[in-house]
């Protein structure tokens, strides 16, 4: 195609800044269309973001003809089904992280995707960002000689909006969301090692609720083994003290250790025997326009591949129910 007229199934919270406004900004791209089962909330995105055509049914914007391709933005539960209905509507789909409410959904999504030949894509766009990048380049330049191990820590306080009864929080319903908070930011600290050390051979882990506020697990203590023979631990807690709050992932290798974020945007540490170093970077205004301008470089074949695909997110869903089968 020579340009791609993006239709967005759920225009939600996520697609006021990290993601809409990408579409309208990159060139041979438009965002041409907006679906949102409230009318009115459909309307009004439209309305703000310059959106020619609005619909309060997936189906009547999948079926426009100027829609050629489809992004989704919906809780996870109906990723698969408006994924497949794209797809078999002859338009590739850019599906939002986690890529399905389980793997054997994203199964039937990489099946439909060869059936018809259309290109399937999903969210996890810290594979295109710039501190991520940089972080792999380091090991892959053997700044820290060979990886022995990866930690990931992520310590969060319990939210009471999560149980307000006027703020459906699908995310910690596992129904909607195929986990609990786990889910949504574990995602994609996992995804983001598949694509530095391949993928996930084994993993096993401790997943409970402890906090009793909801019927998700609050708290993931898990160990993993990757393809490349590197090896890693990660713990996820969510009733957490404020003040034990915390966001790190190490990278623990024969001559140093990376020390970073998955969702703080402060610097890289290098800390070696012979080089300490502070490294900086600056991430876009739209978080998700690098992977979005290589999705429309792919469609529009020039040349640029886009390094998040059905493929590789299935992989992240495989070792997300491997790691709380015990619970569910």
């Amino acid at each position: 195609m020579e340009t791609v007229n993006w239709g967005i199934i759920g225009c939600g919270a996520v697609t006021e800044l990290k993601s809409g406004p990408a579409f309208q900004k990159i060139t041979d791209s438009n965002l041409v269309a907006v679906m949102r089962r409230d009318a009115i909330k459909a309307k009004d995105y439209a309305l703000r973001h310059q959106v020619p055509q609005w619909y309060d049914d997936a189906q009547k914007l999948i079926n426009d003809p100027g829609v050629n391709a489809i992004y989704i933005a919906t809780p996870p539960n109906t990723h698969a089904q408006y994924a497949i209905m794209a797809m078999k509507a002859g338009k590739p789909a850019y599906v939002e992280k986690p890529m399905a409410l389980n793997y054997k959904e994203c199964r039937e999504m990489i099946k439909v995707s060869e059936e018809t030949r259309q290109k399937l894509f999903v969210a996890y766009y810290r594979r295109a960002l710039p501190g991520f990048l940089k972080v792999k380049e380091l090991i892959e330049d053997g700044c820290i000689g060979q990886v022995r191990y990866v930690n990931i820590r992520l310590n969060n306080p319990f939210a009471e909006g999560d149980i307000h009864p006027e703020n459906l929080q699908w995310r910690v319903d596992p129904a909607i969301a195929g986990g609990g908070h786990f889910f949504d930011l574990a995602s994609h600290t996992l995804d983001y090692l598949d694509f530095v050390f391949g993928p996930i051979t084994k993993a096993y882990a401790i997943t409970e609720n402890q906090g009793g506020k909801y019927a998700a697990e609050d708290i993931v203590l898990a160990n993993f083994k990757f393809e490349s023979g590197v090896l890693g631990t990660g713990s996820w807690c969510f009733t957490i003290d404020p003040a034990a709050k915390e966001d790190t992932l190490e990278f623990n290798g024969e001559k140093g250790k990376i020390v970073f974020s998955t969702f703080n945007p402060g610097p890289i540490r290098l800390l070696t025997g012979s080089r300490k170093e502070v490294i900086t970077y600056t991430n876009t205004k739209n978080i998700q326009f690098n992977l979005i301008h290589s999705i429309v470089e792919e469609l529009t074949g020039k040349g640029t591949v886009c390094l998040s695909t059905g493929i590789s997110a299935a992989r992240t869903s495989k070792v997300l129910d491997e790691i709380v089968k015990d619970y569910y």
